[in-house]
């Protein structure tokens, strides 16, 4: 499954401070459909994304019913993104 979105970076702390991106409703909802083939435990989900030219590997966090999809420091720096920014994503889920 293939998915495109745009949405903007929010801070989560957890132990330490990390940047997400928010998977909007409509496509959390089609990957929840989905998430009991992808995931591999805990309800997190692998995924490959593309922001901008960075292309990483990564794993969705569930959180609120929908996924947070998290932004690795050499992705932020690389497209020079942060909390607050706006971005597109394209996203595949599974291995």
């Amino acid at each position: 499954m293939e998915l495109d979105f745009s949405a903007v970076a929010i801070e989560w702390r957890g132990p330490a401070p990390f940047v997400f991106v928010p998977v909007p409703p409509d496509e959390s909802e089609l990957i929840h459909g989905s998430a009991s083939e992808l995931t591999y435990g805990w309800g997190v989900i692998p995924v490959e994304a593309t922001i901008g030219t960075t292309t990483f590997t990564t794993s969705l966090f569930p959180r609120e019913g929908g996924y947070l999809l998290p932004l690795k420091v050499a992705v932020q720096r690389a497209e020079g993104i942060g909390v607050g920014d706006a971005m597109d994503v394209r996203m595949r889920l599974g291995r």
